[in-house]
């Protein structure tokens, strides 16, 4: 069994190591973007090193073309179909689209595409197509999970088990629509799937300007608290260990 290692760098951004390839997932490693600043540690330049990198869909905290860009025209890029032309802003020669249920090879990774329940396009109005996506990975006996945004869905219960997932439970604004996973349907979700350890992410992050003066409780239910409902709510004998990682921690996993 090869070392597996994830850091988390705010987000849905992650760095996944697995037989010594370096996937990034969802990277969004601005400071700011539109209304929204990051309230914590800016990702460090270990953040742009990867091999692989995955997009689960179109929104701009998901595809965030700049942050694409910082990675360098060598990794091999995975993206939904219909994101045809906003992956090829990002500079890169090797760019893969997929849709659910297609299964592709890249660097030594196998990359199965699921299905998730969340809008695809670029916004509410954009022209075209949009998917959203879910991942699971394998390499050399290590795998992981990224449902990417998604509500609960029962073909979860189809996906095999993992040694690592990486859930979405929070949000960065006044709500959490039914299209997302809260920190409970998480821990559920990761439930049907089966994994050793599971990492809450999409939180504690990004938060519009002045939002937790107008509306603090809802800042506290999706901003700061997720992280740790999710790792309480994983509390049942056989549950996967939760990870709740700081920013740009590197967490080794046995």
């Amino acid at each position: 069994m090869s070392d597996l290692a994830v850091t988390w760098w705010g987000h849905s951004s992650l760095t996944v190591e697995m037989a010594g390839v370096r996937v990034a997932v969802d990277p969004l490693l601005t400071d700011r973007l539109a209304h929204l600043r990051r309230r914590g540690v800016t990702p460090a330049a270990a953040a742009y090193d990867a091999d692989v990198v995955v997009v689960s869909h179109q929104h701009h905290d998901h595809l965030h073309v700049p942050s694409l860009r910082r990675f360098g025209p060598d990794v091999t890029l995975v993206g939904p179909r219909g994101a045809e032309r906003l992956l090829a802003r990002a500079g890169v020669a090797d760019v893969r689209t997929v849709a659910p249920g297609d299964e592709l090879e890249v660097r030594g990774l196998v990359v199965q595409v699921q299905a998730a329940s969340h809008p695809g396009n670029r916004h509410p109005w954009a022209r075209g197509d949009g998917v959203a996506l879910g991942f699971r990975i394998e390499a050399a006996g290590r795998s992981c999970w990224y449902p990417g945004d998604t509500g609960p869905r029962d073909d979860m219960a189809e996906v095999a088990a993992v040694d690592l997932a990486l859930v979405p439970v929070g949000g960065w604004g006044p709500t959490l629509p039914d299209t997302h996973l809260s920190p409970e349907s998480g821990a559920e979700a990761v439930r049907r799937v089966g994994a050793t350890y599971a990492v809450p992410v999409h939180w504690g992050t990004f938060w519009p300007m002045g939002l937790e003066r107008v509306a603090p409780g809802n800042h506290q239910q999706l901003f700061v608290s997720p992280g740790a409902r999710f790792a309480a709510a994983l509390g049942r004998p056989g549950d996967p260990e939760p990870v709740v990682a700081a920013h740009g921690e590197r967490v080794l996993l046995p």
